[in-house]
């Protein structure tokens, strides 16, 4: 039975990693930040394959674990801005096929890391609320607020971003 799931983790994963690098990338917009990501949480979850209880909770898993990596990256990048050991702006890199709309991305960016997450899981991976709920720990009724509460300050941003733009 473990033999099962753990080729079928391996499948899951290959079959998806294009997924999986945009989720990272969409986080860190950094190519090489993305890579490591995804490279730590395939890492991690076969690791941990054992810990899958069923077939039907791999992708809700291997998620959390991307995210969980994206987020410990982000976490430490912030460390290394503030002590900031005279580190030089690093340039930024725009992969081909992952461009999104410039001002929905920097409006997207201004609500909060767990918002941002919940509006990237549903509308980007077309995750289900259910799944995300299960992905973030969140209680299901919770993650809809968030996802509707987000959704509105992101039409209000883009809104003003607008009126000041004309």
């Amino acid at each position: 039975m473990k033999q099962i799931l753990y080729e079928r983790l391996i499948q899951y994963i290959l079959e998806n990693q294009d997924r999986f690098y945009r989720v990272a990338y969409s986080y860190t917009r950094h190519q090489e930040d993305a890579l490591d990501i995804v490279q730590s949480a395939v890492c991690k979850a076969l690791e941990a394959h054992e810990s899958v209880k069923n077939e039907d909770a791999i992708k809700t898993w291997f998620y959390r674990i991307l995210i969980n990596e994206s987020l410990m990256v982000l976490k430490k990048r912030k460390k290394i801005l503030l002590s900031g050991d005279g580190l030089e702006q690093e340039e930024v890199y725009y992969e081909k096929g992952y461009e999104q709309d410039d001002d929905l991305v920097k409006e997207l960016n201004r609500l909060d890391l767990d918002v941002q997450g919940i509006i990237k899981l549903r509308f980007f991976e077309e995750l289900s609320l259910k799944e995300i709920s299960c992905i973030t720990g969140l209680n299901l009724n919770t993650v809809k607020t968030k996802l509707y509460r987000g959704l509105k300050q992101l039409k209000e941003n883009i809104q003003e971003a607008e009126i000041w733009a004309n």
